[in-house]
């Protein structure tokens, strides 16, 4: 399995098929529902009320959520890219070459996905395993919505309203602080691996920076057929002279500041003159849990004070 088709998850959602239960079942269950009907699964399984005991997680982004809002006991198994937080009891299931078998040993009563392999939810329904899929959100709306989804369908609701409350205002008080220049945005190139694939606007991380009033260097050739993802070209980026350039390429391709700088070419790029090739953190930049707070206050911090060319006339 490639970087590239991880990163590539589709961003649709689909939406949520309604749980049955008793009478006392009801409120729990419209909580459940009423929470996630927008979100994220085509299982035929209801879902689990109260609190599943043996859930396992098939998604980075889920696992740290999980963690973060107190459901961390009742996780018995995590995929192989799940390596964060420590305690994940991480096992070597893929969650994107999955082995329904090797899942169904554990016995889950819950399985969170990130709905990238469209067949696992149904061969896993198949086994009467109920099957939660938090897809990619589109937005920090869709972030705060999906923590919430995964508190109502794990009974945690409490703690996930409120750190996904928390996140919220924390990211709202961050993007305050960040002023914005006078004329002009600050254009960036991000990079996804060292092919020079990159996100463009219409997905999670480009609309995070359009927040912040950046111009997307890959929107000029993003298309039907790129979904979000274009591989750019290293002519058409040096001419697009960005202002920051983002790395979110690492730790899977060893790039940093050095490795960019002695790209031909792009040493006279206006990011790299200035210091401003920001190497993120690989696995926050590429999930949209918890720690997209830690993302935010990154970029923020690398986009202060940087002056856009005045001479650039800016797409609107």
């Amino acid at each position: 399995m490639t970087r590239r088709r991880i990163l590539f998850a589709a961003l649709s959602l689909v939406p949520l098929a309604a749980a049955c239960g008793s009478k006392s079942d009801t409120s729990e269950a419209s909580k459940v529902i009423a929470v996630a009907k927008t979100t994220t699964t085509s299982s035929t399984v209801a879902l689990p009320l109260g609190k599943p005991s043996r859930i396992v997680s098939l998604s980075p982004t889920a696992t740290e959520t999980l963690f973060a809002i107190g459901a961390g006991p009742q996780v018995i198994a995590v995929d192989s890219f799940s390596n964060f937080p420590a305690e994940a009891p991480v096992t070597d299931l893929s969650a994107y070459e999955p082995n329904v078998e090797a899942i169904a040993k554990y016995q889950p009563d819950l399985v969170i996905t990130d709905g990238t392999n469209t067949e696992l939810a149904s061969q896993l329904n198949k086994l009467g395993i109920a099957v939660l899929e938090a897809k990619a959100p589109k937005n920090l709306a869709g972030v705060y919505q999906q923590i919430e989804t995964i508190g109502a369908a794990t009974g945690n609701i409490a703690a996930a309203g409120k750190l996904s409350t928390k996140m919220q205002d924390q990211i709202i008080a961050l993007i305050k602080t960040y002023t914005k220049p006078t004329a002009g945005k600050v254009r960036y190139y991000y990079e996804l691996d060292n092919t020079f694939y990159s996100a463009s606007s219409k997905t999670f991380v480009g609309a995070l920076m359009a927040q912040l009033g950046m111009f997307n260097i890959a929107d000029k050739v993003d298309n039907s057929t790129t979904a979000g993802y274009p591989q750019l070209t290293p002519e058409f980026i040096v001419g697009e002279n960005p202002d920051v350039i983002l790395l979110a390429d690492s730790k899977c391709c060893q790039q940093n500041a050095e490795t960019v700088a002695a790209r031909p070419g792009w040493s006279e790029i206006r990011a790299v003159k200035a210091g401003r090739v920001v190497v993120l953190d690989d696995d926050i930049a590429s999930r949209w849990g918890p720690r997209v707070l830690d993302l935010v206050q990154t970029i923020v911090l690398a986009i202060t004070g940087v002056t856009p060319d005045p001479a650039i006339i800016y797409e609107s």
